[in-house]
Order: structure tokens, then sequence, then C-alpha cells
């Protein structure tokens, strides 16, 4: 009974969610076209191997070739949720499930947060206890988020399902519970419209204004039961036509969908699904947020659906999540700080051999799109950090410049272009990983968990100076000793229970 109530209000909580979307200095500036910045020409087109590796070289004329990092922003927490569920369980996550930047993104960073819309630039390393490789963070910071703040209306869709998977207790139920609570804490001049799917998708109750309609909303919640098979497709499709018919001006405007994601009727494929509601994302600017439930759980098509729906995706598991969802997202807004943003590490071939994004498989950009404004990139609110790590293998001897990290993104009222900067030395790599910055050590330690999972069936992919489950163990027992965090203590516990199965 404990964590059921510990997933209702988590479920609650990330319904708050919905409502949004220090090393070296960094800049802000707005730009003018797709092709203006200061970073290098973007390099060729390239390969990287299975283990995402990626060599940093010259060609004939001197110039650097391969030096370039780019991938999309993503503050999906969906994959470390669901594996600690799991591993809780008893149970191990598939390594396909396993995403790491999604490990490293479900923890709290002291970023220096700018003033206004967009992001700052945080870029730190450390070095690792394999001779010349380090781990460099590039960390970018939304804005605080005003709880007490005005904010936009929102327009919210809650795309619900009501198959018969969902009739197990901690699915159904608890949406239910969790969307009345929700109801209650919106505002009046919020409104809220609701979809159910099983094998068919019907509009429960069309766009709502809260107002003096809130019973309506309560009945319409209330009489949503579990049915048969899921046509999850014909729901993401519904749900965004009672969007579309809703649609309110000045608001914010977004498709929720709550569900196992175990879609067995109908058109079951994440791309197709989103191909028949393209107008809605791309005309109208209506985001896709995803809340998992379920032990059994369709990862990977939720993940798809967000990623593609340029939304994001939570999982739901127990009391500890939902203390954490609900004091430190909760007080995320509905408005939106930077639309499409993506990020480029432009890496100095003079000083670095070799480098590996840590994660960020299904998020990768070519490197020429990265001012291509019509590219599609991650949509952020106020009061969100978005960590990305690499393993560097620096060349011995060399010294000066080792990075460059660029964010780019659009305003989120007039679309127009800003980036901004953050540069690292190798003189900054002077600490161990494991004396450096306690959440800098958070984040190493989460990166190392992750890959081990990930490589548990397939040895020699570890990250550089992994170390063993046991030690690993350690170190977080020790980091939640000192940052006191108990999602710190939930990540110690989660590697104890994988070195049952792991080690």
């Amino acid at each position: 009974m404990k964590r059921l109530r510990g997933v209702l209000l988590a479920l609650t909580a990330a319904g708050g969610l919905l409502l949004t979307g220090c090393g070296a200095g960094d800049g802000d500036s707005s730009v003018d076209g797709p092709n203006h910045g200061a970073l290098p020409a973007p390099a060729p087109a390239r390969s990287q191997g299975a283990e995402g590796r990626q060599d940093v070289t010259t060609d004939d004329s001197g110039s650097p070739s391969g030096h370039l990092s780019t991938f999309a922003l993503d503050v999906d927490t969906a994959s470390y949720g669901y594996a600690r569920r799991l591993l809780d369980e008893g149970r191990r996550p598939a390594p396909s499930t396993v995403r790491p930047e999604e490990f490293v993104n479900s923890f709290r960073q002291d970023y220096r947060r700018p003033d206004g819309n967009g992001f700052s630039v945080t870029v730190d390393g450390a070095r690792t206890d394999k001779a010349n490789w380090s781990l460099i963070r590039v960390g970018l910071a939304t804005r605080e988020a005003d709880a007490e703040g005005e904010r936009p209306p929102a327009a919210l869709t809650f795309v619900v399902d009501v198959s018969g998977s969902m009739a197990e207790p901690g699915r159904l139920d608890l949406a239910r519970k969790s969307l009345d609570t929700m109801t209650d804490r919106l505002r009046d001049d919020d409104s809220v419209a609701l979809v159910s799917f099983s094998e068919k998708a019907e509009t429960v109750l069309p766009m709502t204004r809260l107002g003096g309609h809130r019973g309506e909303v309560h009945d319409a919640i209330d009489g949503l039961e579990a049915q048969s098979s899921t046509d999850l497709g014909a729901g993401v499709e519904t749900g965004y036509a009672t969007a579309v018919e809703g649609l309110r001006e000045g608001a914010t405007n977004r498709v929720v969908l709550v569900s196992d994601g175990l879609a067995n009727d109908g058109d079951t494929d994440a791309d197709s699904i989103l191909e028949h509601i393209a107008t809605a994302r791309r005309e109208h600017g209506i985001t896709l947020f995803g809340v998992g439930v379920g032990s059994d759980y369709g990862d990977a098509l939720m993940e798809r659906l967000a990623d593609k729906g340029d939304g994001h995706t939570v999982y739901v598991s127990d009391t500890d999540d939902a203390r954490k969802v609900f004091v430190e997202q909760l007080p995320q807004n509905i408005e939106l700080t930077a639309r499409d943003a993506k990020a480029q590490v432009a890496f100095d071939p003079a000083t670095v051999a070799e480098f590996r994004l840590v994660g960020y498989d299904d998020r990768r950009v070519t490197d020429d799109d990265f001012r291509d404004d019509h590219v599609d990139g991650g949509e952020v609110g106020p009061g969100h950090t978005v960590t990305a790590l690499y393993a560097v293998r620096t060349r011995p001897g060399r010294d000066g410049h080792l990075a460059t990290a660029t964010v780019r993104w659009l305003d989120p009222g007039t679309r127009a272009p800003h980036e901004a900067t953050g540069e690292l030395e190798t003189g900054a790599l002077r600490t161990s990983v494991w004396t450096a910055d306690a959440r800098f050590q958070v984040t190493a330690v989460s990166a190392y968990f992750a890959d081990a999972l990930r490589s548990a069936d397939s040895a020699g992919t570890t990250l550089p100076g992994a170390p063993g489950l046991e030690t690993l163990h350690r170190h977080a027992t020790a980091l939640a000793r000192a940052t006191e965090d108990p999602a710190v203590r939930q990540l110690a516990q989660a590697i104890e229970e994988a070195g049952h199965g792991l080690d």
C-alpha cells in the first residue's frame, strides 16, 4: 500500500511537472541567421563506432576532422525510474531500456542559472583512473521556476489508456485519482479535455474551462474503466484532434499521455502514429508529455513518442520519486523557456585524441544541422537542468584549449535564435573524478551505473575508469551521506540491488 500511495503521489506531481514543458564562463547572444556563430565550421558528416567513440584527427589541409558532437536536448528521466522499479522487484532492466542520459539527468545539479529565458552553460571535468582519460561534463540550466508567479493558462488534453492491462492495481486507479487531484490544483482559467482509448478512442470530455465546471471534469475522470485491447495510435490521434479543436491562443497547449505503453492493436509504430498528427505538432506547437505506469512498461514506444512529439516522459514508481517530483519539479510552470534546443561541443584536435558522448543515442543531430532551425530540437521549461557527459582521451603532454560547448535555442514566443557558450581548458582537469565536486561525482556514478547495466552481457564496452559495482556502491553511499540527498540514497540502493545480479 505504501508503494501504491507513492506512485499516486508521483503521478499527481508528474501532472504538475507537465505544467512546464561552475565551469568556464558563458555568454548569450541573439543570432540573426542559421549559419551565424563562433564555432568552427561544421565537419563533414561522420560515423561513430558501436560504442559511440569518435577519433579527432586532421585532414591533409590541417583542418580538424570529426571534432564536433551535436545532439538535441532531452530532459526525460523515465529510463532511470523504470530501472529502479525493476531492480527493486529483483529484475534486471533490458540493456535496450537503459538510456544513460536519463540516469544522469535524474539528479539535482547546482549549475548557475540565467536571469531570463534560455540557458547558462557550465563546462568542467576531472580525470578518471585510466591514463589520459577524463570525464567532461557539459551542464545547461534554465532560469528558476516561479511557483507563485504569473503564467499563461494551460489547455491540457489528457489521453488515458483504459485497456485491459491498465486494470492492474497501480495503473488506471492511480491515473483516475491523480487526475482528480490535479484538477483541483489547476486554476479556474485553465482548461482540460479527456480522451480514453482501448480498442478504439473516444473523446470523453471536450476542452472545458475549469472555472465553474470542475464537477464535470471529475465526473468524466471517475467514469474511466478498463476495457480490452490497446490501440495507442488511435488514442494519440484522437487526443491531438481534440487538442486542436480546443486550441487556445496564448495558452500552453499540451497532450498528456498516461499509459503503460503496451500497445497491441492498430498502429504501434511511433513514427507512423506521429505522422498522422504532424500538422498539430508543427503548426500549432502542441507538445506531448508521457507519464509511464506499471511494472510491465512499453518503454521504447513511450520514449519514441515523446521524442518525436517534442516532449518528454517520466516514469512513476515510489514515494521517494513522488517527493522529488513534488519538491523539485512541481514549481516548474507551463511556459517554455526554449524551443528546438540543440547543443554542439567542439573538441580541440590539438589536445583531444578521442571522445565519446555518454548516451543521447536517439538524440544525435548531424553537425551541419546545428544551426538549421528547421531541424527539430528539444523543448525545455524553467527550472530544468540538462547534463551531457563525455569520456575524453587527451593527448599526452598537450596543454591549452580543450573544448567549446554551445547551446542554440529558439525563443518560445518570437522563435528568434539565441546561443550561449562555455569553454574548458586542459588545466581544469587537475582533480580526480573521486575527489571532484560532489555533484560531479553523482553524475559520474549514475553514468557508470547505466553503463554497467547496458554492458552486463557484453564485455569491453564500459566507460574508461569504470569501477566495479561494489566500489560504485561505496562511492554512492558516501555521496548520499555527503549530500544528504534522498535521490542519491536511492541510487546507492539501486546499485546494491543490481550488484546481486551483475557482479
